[in-house]
């Protein structure tokens, strides 16, 4: 197994290939994500932890942050799983107004999520979930996925079972 070095930036080819997908924001109706084409330095994403938790003695290295949502909101992959690949850890949504949470268990689940036309921060804002299949996420979740298709209410609801504290645990570090 390929083991997640503490420095690990290498990106995932699933997440090089979203990059290429244009999400449709659809004024409001849609999408509203970024993704980037690869991560974000540890020194952006050190500084942007620190002033988004207001605790200048954070270190952002257990984030690897892969996109964003109109108002700088930020998708991450949480490496909080020692010992495993990047594409095994949880994907997580840190919102520019304080809103959290985890979005998928990791990344295979994640391009469910997108295929099922949403996004991290719709998963992160909204109850409801009605899917709008994406044809193109589809085929690409279909290429990499390691995991079966779900509903992405079954994908997030597990992820948020498996991380039950991860708002309150950010909350913490607020501190």
């Amino acid at each position: 197994m390929i083991e997640t070095r503490h420095d690990d930036r290498s990106f995932p080819t699933a997440l090089a290939e979203v990059a290429r997908v244009e999400f449709d924001y659809d004024e409001g109706e849609g999408v509203d994500f970024e993704p980037y084409d690869a991560f974000d330095s540890a020194e952006e994403t050190t500084d942007w932890l620190r002033n988004w938790t207001g605790n200048h003695e954070l270190v952002g290295d257990a984030y690897r942050v892969f996109g964003q949502d109109g108002t700088g909101g930020l998708a991450a992959l949480w490496c909080v799983r020692p010992g495993r690949t990047l594409a095994e850890q949880p994907v997580v949504f840190l919102g520019s107004e304080g809103e959290r949470g985890v979005v998928a268990a990791n990344l295979s689940d994640f391009l469910w999520v997108l295929a099922d036309g949403l996004g991290p921060m719709e998963i992160v804002e909204y109850e409801q979930y009605e899917p709008r299949p994406n044809t193109a996420l589809t085929e690409l979740a279909e290429r990499h996925a390691t995991t079966p298709r779900r509903t992405t209410r079954e994908i997030v609801t597990t992820a948020q079972a498996e991380f039950p504290t991860f708002s309150d645990d950010i909350d913490e570090l607020c501190r």
